[in-house]
Order: structure tokens, then C-alpha cells, then sequence
């Protein structure tokens, strides 16, 4: 036991300190893949039991509900479409150059991690699929978290609720901006460094802002759930509600950020004025003309 137990440290020291111990992690992982569909195995059973023991009203009503809203997002995206293209006239029209469109891709949760102190899960996409590290992930809810490792076929994500996580955001209510970061708990996230004095009430909701071009700016991140003012504190304790179901949600949304030209502008620079000293020589011009002029 003690030099298993030896053994033991020796690999994880390596492993932390090393990359000695890269080329075992991609030869392992598709062995691991079964384990980590099996831990999914009691999250698809509940949702499989919600769905099955649900009465033929409540189907029902549901189902009306949903028509209901396709109906109202359908509203919604003919005047989306009224307004993207107002929009693009006017970037025309203020010289912009480019549009930024989000592309995403259908992924599946296929394993968690066994850590109870880090927020990792696993998809079915990776590099076959085109996906990276650093692309954003999302629910039907909200933001999710962002992908931190690539395999061939799956790929790993930093939930926003983990301890190590961080993201920029601003307020809907009055763009202030701020700073989320995880708290290790799937249902509260904190907002960091907020003044006493900064305006902010329960209630208010927090997007995602875009700015160190991490995440794509516009997602729900969450919604203020608590406050807690105390005088001998310099800032204040701000807690959040996920926007996502962190912890319940097996079909995923990968997001891609790509950046494309306008039809009605140039892709490139516009050429700068031909200088003087290329041109054709001027013809000498008459005396007598130049003097009429």
C-alpha cells in the first residue's frame, strides 16, 4: 500500500508540474468516455421520469403554452429583421466596416466532473467539429460557461458558477459595468468590487459585455438576488442568480464569434491619394496661358 501510495503522488505531482503526462490524457480519454456518459445516467433518468409521469393536461397546456410563444418570438424576429437591416443601412452609412455574427452549434452533455470543487463538464463536440478553446457555451436560459480543453471528439467547460471563473458584464437597467465571478456554488454567483455608492437594486439583470472578446456581449449571465450593505466593509456583497441552468441542463448551445465584411464596403483600406511624385510629369504649360488662368 505504501508504494502505491507512493506511486500514486509521484503520477500526480507529474501531471500537475509536467507535460510529461499529456500524450497518456489523449490516449486515456476515449477509454474514459463510457464512464463519464454513465455519471449522466441519473440526470437523463429524472428527466426521462419528469417527462413520462406527466399528465395528458398538463401535456397539453404545455403544449399551448409553447405555441404561444412561438407565436410571440415569431413577432419578435420579424421586427428583429426590420431592425438589423435599419442597422446595417446605418453602419453603411457611418463608413462601418464589419459585422459581428454568432454562429452556434447543437452539443450534448455527455459527462461531469468528479470533483465537487470544480464545475467542469464534458460535451460531445471537439475538434472535428470545428470547435476551440475559449468559445462561449450556452443554455436556453443563458450563458453556461466557456470551453477550456479540446479533444477530438469532446471537449471540456468552465461553468461560470466554478470558484476559478470570471467574466465581464454590464447592468440592463443603467450599463454599469462590473465584474462576475464564481462562487463554487451552481446557484450564486458574486459580483465583485461593487462601491456603496454604485447604483444597483435586487431585481436588476447582468449581460454579458463583450469586452475582452472572450464572450459575445448580450447573454443573460443572472440577476441580482441579494445585497448586503455593511458599513465596515469597503465594498458591498452582491449576490447572483444564474441566468442558466447550470446544473440541470443536458442540451447545449456552442457559440461562434465571426466577423464578416459588408456587402456595400471595402474588405480592405481605402487607397490613400496617388502622390505627387508618381505621376506624369506636367507638361510646361504657355506663358501666355498660364497668365489667362
Amino acid at each position: 500500500m505504501l508504494i502505491l501510495a507512493l506511486a500514486a503522488l509521484t503520477l500526480i505531482a507529474l501531471d500537475s508540474f509536467t507535460p510529461w503526462l499529456h500524450p497518456a490524457h489523449v490516449w486515456l480519454e476515449p477509454l474514459a468516455q463510457p464512464f463519464r456518459w454513465a455519471s449522466t445516467l441519473p440526470l437523463r433518468w429524472r428527466e426521462w421520469n419528469d417527462q413520462s409521469l406527466e399528465s395528458r393536461a398538463v401535456i397539453i397546456a404545455n403544449n399551448n403554452k409553447l405555441k404561444t410563444e412561438i407565436l410571440v418570438y415569431k413577432a419578435q424576429l420579424q421586427r428583429m429583421a426590420e431592425l438589423s437591416a435599419e442597422n446595417l443601412q446605418l453602419k453603411s452609412l457611418l463608413n462601418g466596416a464589419e459585422l459581428i455574427k454568432n454562429n452556434v452549434i447543437v452539443a450534448d452533455l455527455v459527462g461531469i466532473s468528479s470533483d465537487p470543487f470544480r464545475h467542469i463538464i464534458t460535451i460531445n463536440r471537439g475538434t472535428s467539429d470545428n470547435i476551440s478553446e475559449g468559445l462561449a457555451v450556452i443554455d436556453g436560459e443563458g450563458l453556461m460557461g466557456q470551453v477550456v480543453e479540446v479533444f477530438e471528439n469532446h471537449s471540456r467547460v468552465l461553468l461560470i458558477t466554478d470558484s476559478s471563473h470570471a467574466l465581464p458584464v454590464y447592468n440592463l437597467r443603467n450599463n454599469v459595468r462590473g465584474i462576475i465571478e464564481g462562487s463554487g456554488d451552481f446557484q450564486r454567483l458574486r459580483l465583485r468590487h461593487v462601491s456603496p455608492t454604485q447604483d444597483i437594486q435586487v431585481g436588476d439583470t447582468l449581460l454579458s459585455s463583450g469586452l475582452g472578446q472572450r464572450f459575445p456581449s448580450g447573454y443573460p449571465v443572472g440577476t441580482v438576488s441579494m445585497i448586503d450593505r455593511d458599513p465596515g466593509q469597503a465594498f458591498i456583497e452582491v449576490s447572483i442568480t444564474p441566468a442558466a441552468k447550470v446544473d440541470r441542463s443536458l442540451h447545449l448551445l456552442v457559440v461562434f464569434s465571426s466577423v464578416e465584411a459588408l456587402d456595400n464596403y471595402p474588405q480592405t483600406a481605402p487607397a490613400p491619394a496617388p502622390a505627387p511624385a508618381p505621376a506624369p510629369a506636367p507638361e510646361k504649360l504657355d506663358p501666355n496661358h498660364a497668365s489667362e488662368q
